[in-house]
């Protein structure tokens, strides 16, 4: 039986582990930490009134049909491993002038409350989103389910499709100049250039074509996993289990050793003797690999120095009270959007007025919080850590925080705060060893990103592939699921 070892137990690490264990592989995983899931864990946080639970990571589910997928690959039910449930609203966004605007999963009701309260026609966000789904359904098997660093990829119907319609991507224009041109009122373009975020990136800058995100959102849905978003790591982590997959915590790589043009196997712990394998899949960030691991290797400079995306600024609150009108998702906007992007990528600081991401998920999971308590997620974008004084900044960011949701509330949100946490770009990439704490790998501030990040297979050994948010198709857990499907397509062609 031929034998893989996947460095790193993140959600496309454990996803190339199931893949390799329906094709017949003995898996092993390699994970440093005490957990899996990387950045999708859980914690729980004790106050006053009783315990808090938290997702740590990632707090929005798309596409669950990626996760299905691996269950079905399986020949198992997904329902007897994970369940969830579609969003009825998508998020709820708040502005400091008392605008408030719910974003609904059905489109045309959706559509009738911007008329409403922007006066923009709600032929322009259904306009919108009839584009958002084509430039995704044009580019989703080119770019998204294959590798971009084969000959093949670009000669077939696919890519020729994708040439036809090169003019409607947006690839060189920017998603807010595209957001300005079908939107009238400034308030969403605002809310459409959001989610540039979604990869780590500036809106003013990065390509139109990122115009595909809104697309898993309104035209796909917006879920919610009935146990939590930690549910999708432990589902499938039970599923591999199942398959025979061996899970190793506490067990952090040193070493990936290779013997001419193939890996041999990798060194972990204090062992100083090769654990051997026929294949290797690595799910830590692509420039530690390189750095720590393949030290001896060609290093693919170019790739590895690009600009990282932001990563993020989260605090975690257990609040002793509930607000009914707050949702599960909710964005409190900044009153200068494209200064705070200036600050973010040009500056490298955080924002005195931060676009507040909060998410509540005790108000699907009512026992994430003590009874009449709520657990706040709160997420802020970060620059990237270029050894900033983070202290200085965390402290600055929770006044600025507290000043916002307290104006918008109109409540002292800061004497309602009864335990906490941080997390920031600093423990980020300690933990996860992600370069500078970055969320998606590179950044996608230019036309070209797609093709400058690494690929899912090593061009200088046989047997090395590369999954996760670092390298190809990017960050955010459907693209890690896809990337986990790339490598492993590669590796049985093998």
């Amino acid at each position: 039986m031929k034998t893989a070892i996947i460095i790193g137990a993140g959600v496309a690490g454990i996803a190339s582990a199931i893949r390799l264990a329906v094709q017949g592989y003995a898996v092993e995983v390699l994970e440093a930490n005490a957990y899996p899931g990387g950045k999708l864990s859980t914690f729980d946080l004790t106050g006053a009134n009783g315990a808090y639970r938290f997702d740590a990571g990632p707090s929005l589910f798309t596409m669950p049909h990626l996760v299905d997928e691996l269950f079905a690959l399986a020949g198992k039910n997904p329902a007897d491993y994970f369940e969830y449930i579609r969003l009825d609203e998508t998020c709820r966004y708040y502005w400091d002038d008392a605008t408030r605007l719910t974003a609904w999963a059905d489109q045309n009701r959706f559509a009738e409350e911007t008329e409403a309260i922007f006066n923009e026609p709600a032929e322009h966000l259904l306009s919108h989103l009839r584009d958002s789904a084509l430039k995704y359904n044009v580019t989703e098997k080119l770019f998204l389910h294959r590798s971009l660093h084969k000959v093949s990829t670009w000669l077939n119907r696919d890519a020729l499709r994708g040439y036809l319609n090169l003019p409607r991507l947006g690839v060189f224009g920017t998603m807010n100049g595209a957001n300005e041109q079908r939107f009238r009122h400034p308030k969403l373009v605002q809310l459409f250039n959001r989610y540039a975020t979604y990869n780590g990136s500036d809106p003013y800058q990065t390509p139109a074509t990122l115009n595909i995100i809104p697309h898993l959102e309104y035209n796909i849905g917006a879920f919610f996993p009935v146990r939590g978003m930690v549910s999708i790591t432990n589902s499938l982590v039970k599923l591999a289990e199942d398959l025979g997959v061996t899970f190793r915590f506490n067990t952090r790589v040193t070493e990936i050793v290779t013997e001419g043009k193939r890996v041999v196997g990798v060194v972990s712990g204090e062992s100083s003797s090769a654990k051997k394998a026929d294949l290797v899949i690595t799910n830590m960030d692509v420039v530690s690999t390189f750095r720590r691991l393949l030290p001896h290797a060609r290093q693919p400079e170019r790739i590895l120095r690009q600009p990282k995306s932001s990563s993020g600024l989260i605090f975690y609150w257990g609040i002793k009270r509930e607000f009914s009108e707050l949702g599960l998702h909710n964005i409190f906007f900044s009153n200068d959007y494209r200064a705070e992007f200036t600050s973010l990528f040009q500056q490298n600081d955080l924002y005195d007025d931060p676009t507040v991401y909060l998410n509540i998920t005790s108000k699907h999971k009512p026992d994430d919080a003590p009874p009449g308590c709520e657990n706040w997620f709160i997420l802020l974008n970060a620059p990237n850590n270029t050894g900033q004084d983070w202290d200085a900044i965390i402290a600055r960011a929770r006044q600025n925080v507290i000043q916002k949701l307290s104006h918008n509330l109109g409540v002292d949100v800061g004497s309602l705060i009864e335990t906490e946490t941080v997390l920031d770009p600093r423990s980020i990439e300690s933990r996860t060893s992600s370069s500078q704490g970055a969320l998606y790998g590179n950044s996608s501030n230019n036309r070209f990103a797609a093709f400058l990040r690494h690929a899912n297979f090593s061009p200088e050994f046989s047997n090395l592939y590369f999954v996760g948010g670092s390298v190809h198709p990017g960050g955010g857990i459907p693209l890690c699921l896809l990337s986990a499907k790339i490598a492993t397509q590669l590796a049985s062609s093998q």
